[in-house]
């Protein structure tokens, strides 16, 4: 089968610099996924992607679909032929179907009777009679939160289209994306070579274009970056995050890198304010030397200039009057106390239905001292928590949000707090994203617990819990953090507790709020627990079956279940417990309902209700005290007597009073054995 290089590239307006790389691989992903659904093979894909351009290049793309054998039964033969062995019109008509004689077709004869058959072969269709519908599909699927038109065009894109290539091998395929007809000119870099370039075939794309200054591959440009970024450091460090490399790759065709300088007064502003000056808003990359911040940046222009002075000249004058505006916010903000701060928290809505951020604050404040008495914080706390969103009513968090939290600490120190509530100021916030760190002391541990489950119950109370993608208010975020600081800083906390107290404290009361949030946070300790301990998915349900308390309670008991599956008598007691379930399912056994050992007539449930009786005690002991390895342990033996029971004995047997005292039996069984996981969720 003959096979081409294949090429689409769409040329737009600057394309939204924090979703280019993931607009990309959905479209590459789109393509590849709607060729392979067609059957048409190819060979290695590779996507392209600048500020003004979308592109997908496949190597040797097959000229057509692959040839496929079809199979069609007709009329039953009595139907397809006359007495005198004619063709019907049932038989005419199903071979004018297939556009073939009627003497070409087959006999079909099975046990169930015999018909009029066709087999042949379906030939593939043209590649490039195929993609335009592949790619118009794949451009519709695009996340793209908010489309737009441009001009009177119907079509929409998340910016206006301006060219669309479209190249088989040398052969330019006709065909209409986004409301544009397609061609074989792009463009090169809107200031060094804005004429167009007509491409021969695709080989040559990334070629052509870098002979334009248009450096296609984002791969490439981003590495070509951080060289240069790491290059004109020097001796320091240039503090380059993934994020914001991403960004400026998206930002620039034809990157060069110049370094800037700002007044060195500013480095008297805490290192966070000057990073998320130069950093977040002006998309610079900052230098520190020593692990010190200095007054130099790297910033990555798009343009070649003939004196780079000037670029570096327009780069500091923009920075300098940010960074004296920061400085201003600063010492303006340190003249009032935090407490007059948090006193205008009043004026700022946290959620209409769940009051302002005062509101927040002051439930924050009493659950926070709930669980400080519980660990051990000390009267702080209750400082911390009523001073934990004060800092969102400063001017330097009002410019720079992200600093929400680290300007709390600042201003704490500033006026002189103790130095563990100003901490807790910041790390209340904390684990903000997967891989940051928790709180560091249970002060600030107490104000972060506090602050996400208020947040959660307060959001599920007003039944705004999160759905599909749409998270607006975080809390998949918060319920994680919530999991990770009981986990990592071991506080074995009563959840369920907690939920009560806080639901108890929101405006808006629901009776089931507790038990959907706990649910929504059990799923999300689910995710950590396979994820970090390796366990199945049966071991969680049998674990999760049982509600634990407390997520700390939760990997005990998976610790001890670990342990018990190792043992040769689990997967019989898991089998035996499944057995017990399903039949104390259909059955209607009272749960206080007392077991008579003078209605027993079989030795095997003697036997099995002496074992329940004597294990009762050190099991249920071992489980009340948290030795739940110790409590599984000992079931081991009631392996055989269970097995004996159900050898010997017929549970549902015709006399009423001995099967209720059977069923009572086996129930007392189920609770036993369910001490520490419900076992009949296991395989077996």
């Amino acid at each position: 089968m003959s096979a081409a290089d294949f090429l689409f590239e769409l040329l737009c307006e600057e394309l939204p610099p924090r979703t280019l790389l993931t607009l990309s691989k959905a479209l590459c992903e789109g393509i590849v996924k709607g060729l392979d659904a067609k059957g048409v093979s190819h060979g290695a894909v590779r996507s392209f992607a600048t500020p003004r351009r979308l592109a997908v290049q496949i190597d040797s793309l097959a000229a057509r679909q692959p040839d496929r054998p079809i199979e069609k039964r007709g009329p039953p033969l009595t139907a397809a032929y006359d007495a005198k062995g004619a063709p019907t019109q049932a038989a005419i008509a199903f071979a004018k179907g297939l556009n073939v004689p009627v003497e070409s077709l087959s006999k079909l004869t099975t046990d169930k009777g015999a018909w009029l058959h066709y087999r042949g072969t379906e030939p593939g269709a043209a590649t490039v009679a195929l993609l335009p519908d592949i790619l118009n599909q794949s451009l519709a699927a695009l996340p793209i939160a908010k489309r737009m038109r441009w001009g009177s065009r119907s079509a929409e894109f998340v910016r206006p289209v301006h060219g669309a290539v479209l190249l088989f091998g040398s052969e330019l395929i006709h065909a209409e994306i986004l409301g544009l007809a397609t061609g074989r000119a792009t463009r090169g870099h809107r200031f060094h070579a804005p004429q167009a370039i007509e491409l021969k075939n695709p080989a040559e794309y990334a070629a052509r274009l870098e002979e334009a200054k248009v450096m296609a591959d984002f791969a490439q440009r981003k590495e070509i970056i951080r060289a240069q970024v790491k290059n004109l450091a020097g001796t320091g460090r240039a503090l380059i995050e993934e994020p914001l490399l991403e960004e400026v790759t998206a930002l620039v065709e034809w990157p060069v890198a110049v370094q800037g300088r700002f007044d060195a007064r500013f480095l008297k502003l805490p290192r966070e304010v000057v990073i998320a000056t130069i950093q977040d808003h002006q998309r610079y990359f900052a230098i520190e030397d020593g692990g010190a911040l200095t007054n130099r940046f790297v910033t990555v222009s798009n343009i070649e200039s003939k004196d780079p002075s000037k670029v570096v000249e327009g780069n500091e004058r923009v920075v300098r009057p940010r960074l004296s505006d920061a400085a201003f916010f600063f010492e303006q903000d340190k003249k009032v106390p935090l407490e007059e701060h948090a006193k205008r928290l009043a004026g700022m809505t946290f959620q209409t239905k769940l009051g302002s951020y005062a509101d927040k604050t002051r439930r924050i404040a009493a659950l926070a001292e709930a669980i400080g008495a519980r660990i051990g914080t000390g009267t702080g706390v209750v400082q911390a928590a009523r001073l934990c969103k004060a800092d969102l009513m400063t001017a330097m968090v009002g410019e720079f949000p992200e600093l929400q939290g680290t300007m709390g600490r600042y201003y704490g120190e500033a006026e002189g707090l103790p130095a563990e509530v100003s901490r807790a100021l910041q790390e209340h916030y904390q684990p903000r994203f997967a891989g940051d760190a928790i709180p560091s002391s249970p002060m600030s541990q107490a104000v972060a617990l506090a602050d996400k489950l208020d947040t959660l119950v307060g959001i599920f109370a007003i039944e705004q819990r999160p759905t599909g993608a749409k998270d607006p208010f975080g809390l998949r975020r918060a319920a994680l953090g919530v999991l990770r600081i009981l986990l990592e800083a071991k506080l074995d906390l009563d959840l369920p507790d907690l939920l009560a107290l806080s639901a108890a404290a929101q405006p808006v009361k629901r009776a089931s709020v507790v038990d959907e949030v706990y649910d929504f946070i059990s799923e999300r300790l689910r995710g950590l627990l396979a994820e970090s301990a390796g366990a199945s998915s049966e071991m969680l349900d049998a674990i999760l079956a049982k509600r634990p308390r407390s997520p700390l309670d939760a990997t005990t008991r998976l610790e001890a279940l670990k342990t018990f599956l190792e043992l040769p008598e689990a997967p019989v007691l898991a089998a035996l417990n499944k057995r017990i379930s399903n039949i104390l399912k259909k059955s209607e056994v009272r749960s206080d309902a007392a077991v008579a050992q003078a209605a027993f007539t079989e030795e095997a449930e003697r036997a099995l209700h002496a074992a329940t009786s004597r294990l009762r005690e050190p099991v249920e002991k071992a489980a009340a005290e948290r030795r739940y390895a110790d409590s599984l342990k000992a079931l081991a033996v009631l392996s055989a007597p269970v097995n004996g029971f159900f050898d010997q004995v017929m549970v549902m047997d015709e006399n009423l009073e001995r099967r209720n005292n059977r069923l009572a039996l086996l129930r007392d069984v189920q609770h036993l054995l369910g001490g520490v996981a419900d076992l009949s969720k296991l395989p077996g």
